[in-house]
């Protein structure tokens, strides 16, 4: 008797599909179908089709329907034809979230590939985890979790040493005097400095500029004042293989470096031109940048906005020419949505869309092994 019951409550397959259809149904021909349409169109209600059908008629019945979602948004998103929009699945939106805030989940140690015998630090964040283990500039980190990591091992161990925030790696530390010593690590988020700078010789400040995410522009301004109270007469600002960043970074920067005037035009698709200016207060010192093919968004304006304000010369190669801004709208599944959602200037009113900049000095790195984009550009500001 009970067998029979659970035959009874089992649905059929041809019911399922009739349900399906009846929901589609309910979506398309219902009451609120007029009003619908007018929202999401057509096209967006076949989309919700689509899925419908796939979770309710699909044979089979474990079928990975985030994975689905995340191929439809993937393909919606290439179907604009706009190739500076994206979609972020649920991990990587988390990533870039951290990553735009500058921070990393990591031990805080910079390290080489120059030993055979395993990965040398270079350099240790102050107040990191690895320094607060007893991690030093110098040593030589040859086992990870006791695995070893020499040889041609040494180039997987940064993802050996990398994980999750409040784990523990172990390491194994040949010290520079011979000894070898067994530290652990508790991996934290760390702050990622954008900028980083140094005092050349003839009195060139130079400022590196990684990217405009968050704390760019105070990091910008921190590096150049130290430059300055160093002594610099000029600065070379480097945005070579910069990704861009935020918007209201960016005109932090140039207001200030720029005397007053325009230093930035948005053109949104909704709404009126907007214009942002520099006051009158400004870093008064000769100024050149070097820019290449893998400077993007931000750091093609900004390279722009500086030679268009106090003719800085650019040293370097045509740039990608991104000109559109993007937003990226979180979605109810955990990812992301990267949209272009208006065009942006230079604060003359010059677009860089599909052309980007032309260098003042035209100039690939060569073979040499010293920086001559990074010679070339000083040449200018001591001529």
């Amino acid at each position: 008797m009970e067998e029979q019951q659970k035959k009874r409550r089992r649905v059929p397959g041809w019911a399922k599909i009739i349900i399906a259809v009846v929901l589609t149904l309910v979506v398309t021909l219902g009451a609120v179908a007029g009003a619908a349409v007018m929202v999401f169109g057509r096209d967006g209600i076949a989309l919700m089709q689509g899925y419908l059908l796939a979770k309710f008629s699909f044979v089979e019945t474990d079928a990975d329907l985030s994975k689905a979602v995340d191929s439809a948004l993937d393909g919606m998103v290439e179907g604009l034809g706009d190739r500076w929009s994206y979609y972020l699945d649920p991990e990587s939106y988390q990533d870039t979230l951290e990553s735009r805030a500058n921070n990393y989940v990591g031990i805080g140690i910079t390290v080489s590939y120059d030993r055979e015998d395993g990965l040398l630090v270079q350099e240790v964040t102050e107040e990191g985890p690895a320094q607060q283990a007893g991690v030093k500039a110098g040593d030589v980190i040859t086992h990870v979790d006791g695995t070893s990591v020499a040889g041609d091992a040494r180039y997987e161990a940064t993802d050996m040493i990398a994980g999750e925030e409040g784990t523990q790696v172990e390491l194994t530390l040949l010290g520079e005097d011979g000894t070898t010593r067994t530290v652990t690590c508790t991996r934290q988020t760390l702050k990622s400095d954008s900028v980083s700078s140094k005092l050349l010789d003839d009195g060139v400040g130079y400022v590196r500029l990684d990217n405009f995410y968050s704390g760019a522009a105070s990091s910008l301004s921190r590096e150049v004042q130290s430059l300055m109270d160093q002594g610099a007469t000029s600065l070379v600002l480097d945005v070579r293989s910069n990704p861009g960043g935020y918007v209201a970074e960016l005109i932090v920067a140039l207001d200030y470096l720029l005397p007053e005037g325009p230093v930035f035009t948005e053109r949104p698709r909704w709404g009126e031109e907007t214009v942002y200016d520099s006051d009158a207060e400004c870093v008064d010192l000769p100024m050149a940048v070097l820019v290449d093919a893998y400077s993007y968004s931000a750091a093609e304006l900004f390279a722009a906005q500086l030679r268009e304000s106090v003719q800085a010369p650019i040293v370097g190669e045509v740039t990608s020419g991104k000109g559109y801004a993007q937003l990226t709208f979180p979605l109810v599944n955990g990812g992301g949505l990267g949209l272009s959602v208006s065009a942006y200037c230079t604060g003359g009113g010059h677009s860089l869309i599909g052309e980007g900049i032309q260098p003042d000095v035209e100039l690939s790195l060569d073979d040499s092994g010293t920086d001559n984009q990074l010679q070339a550009a000083i040449d200018l500001l001591l001529k």
